[in-house]
Parts: C-alpha cells; sequence; structure tokens
C-alpha cells in the first residue's frame, strides 16, 4: 500500500511539473514577423503593412488584408499590451475596418522585444 502512495505521488508531481514546463511560452521563439504574412482567417488573404505599436498600455497598427483576387480591405487593430519575458505581449486583438464596415477578434499574437517584432504561431 505504502509502494503505491508514493509512485502515485511521484506521478502526480511529474506529470504537474510537465504541465508546468509546457504552460510557460518562449515568445522569443515565434519567427520574426514578415511582410506580408497569412491572415489566421485563411482564405488565401495576406496581411500587409502590419507595424504594431506600443502606447498607453495598447499595441495598435493599421494594416491591409489582401484577398487573392487582389481586393483590398483597410484594417486597424487595438491589442492589450502585457510586459512579460523582457518584452511586450500584444494580445486579445480587436480589429476593424477603417470605414468601420466589419470588425472582430483575432487569435493572433504578436511579441515585441528589443524592436523586433514577432508573430504567434498559426
Amino acid at each position: 500500500m505504502r509502494d503505491t502512495v508514493i509512485v502515485s505521488l511521484i506521478a502526480v508531481c511529474t506529470a504537474l511539473a510537465i504541465h508546468g514546463a509546457r504552460a510557460q511560452e518562449r515568445f522569443d521563439d515565434w519567427a520574426p514577423l514578415t511582410d506580408p504574412f497569412p491572415s489566421t482567417g485563411g482564405g488565401g488573404i495576406m496581411i500587409h503593412d502590419y507595424d504594431p505599436v506600443v502606447a498607453s498600455g495598447k499595441c495598435t497598427t493599421r494594416f491591409r488584408a489582401i484577398e487573392p483576387d487582389g481586393t483590398t480591405y483597410h484594417n486597424l487593430i487595438e491589442f492589450e499590451a502585457s510586459e512579460t519575458q523582457g518584452g511586450v505581449l500584444c494580445s486579445k486583438g480587436q480589429w476593424r475596418s477603417a470605414d468601420g464596415s466589419a470588425s472582430g477578434t483575432t487569435p493572433f499574437r504578436v511579441f515585441i522585444k528589443d524592436n523586433v517584432k514577432r508573430g504567434s504561431p498559426q
């Protein structure tokens, strides 16, 4: 019985250690943003001119979303900015079209450190 308790305790501790190791993302490992890059919404849409700036606790940028046929949409996005891992994580993005006709959210995140902007894996 005692051996079973010890083995169970070791198993629980190991599981917690593994979970804790995976829970901490390493934002420095994300690839630098390219211009353009594929939209998280898919459909072959490419995102151009994405250059987030941090000010007043927010990350913001204007950008263009361009469909494969060349149709272009002008947009703005605002993220919450939080300091972490020696840089700024831009998350919980809310975008809107420049003309106000469309809006939404994105799972995409940006990490800015030492003037390098990195995009979350898709």
